[in-house]
């Protein structure tokens, strides 16, 4: 079934998306994400931003995935998790994006192994077990806007604590207003 995709711009991609049989590969979104001619104008319905925490906004969605648009303000960050089964890629449309990457250690406690800055128009791709955060450091007026692919679609996924051992779960929600959700 074909998706109506409100964005001109993203319309390839949603044919693309649309036409999936089972989860797309990490090289698939990579492609896909990088290939496209979109910009923060082009997805502006959907930039819905929150004092209290970063906003997943949905665009389309189908069996196979889940397009987003978040919105982040300065300071605000996602929990440190993983992909649960799911592929991710992202996009950054506007700002900078630190992504910080973390492993398990010997004690079964987390570390930082590495954490870089990402602009636009560059694109991250990961899947299942690894393990990062997606933050916005930047200065205090700073916004970021990034789209995101889960395929399928990122229903659960677990998030870690750099101070125990402990795996929690976080459940996408939708908020109050139109296409929102966020933790």
């Amino acid at each position: 079934m074909k998706t109506h995709c409100p964005i001109a711009q993203l319309a390839r991609l949603v044919d693309f998306l649309d036409g999936l049989c089972a989860r797309a590969t990490v090289e698939e979104l990579d492609e896909q994400l990088t290939s496209l001619n979109v910009t923060t104008r082009d997805v502006s319905e959907f930039l819905h931003f929150s004092k209290s925490r970063y906003l997943r906004n949905l665009v389309c969605d189908g069996q196979y995935y889940h397009l987003l648009v978040m919105c982040w303000r300065s300071g605000q960050r996602s929990p440190i998790h993983n992909h649960a089964g799911s592929t991710c890629g992202l996009r950054v449309l506007t700002g900078t994006a630190t992504e910080t990457v973390f492993e398990p250690t010997p004690c079964s406690l987390l570390k930082a192994v590495r954490s870089h800055d990402m602009v636009a128009p560059e694109v991250v791709v990961t899947q299942d077990a690894d393990i990062h955060q997606i933050s916005n450091l930047q200065a205090e007026g700073s916004d970021l806007v990034t789209l995101h692919i889960y395929s399928p679609p990122l229903l659960r996924m677990d998030t870690f604590s750099l101070t125990d051992k402990s795996v929690g779960e976080f459940r996408p929600m939708v908020d109050e207003h139109l296409h929102g959700s966020g933790i």
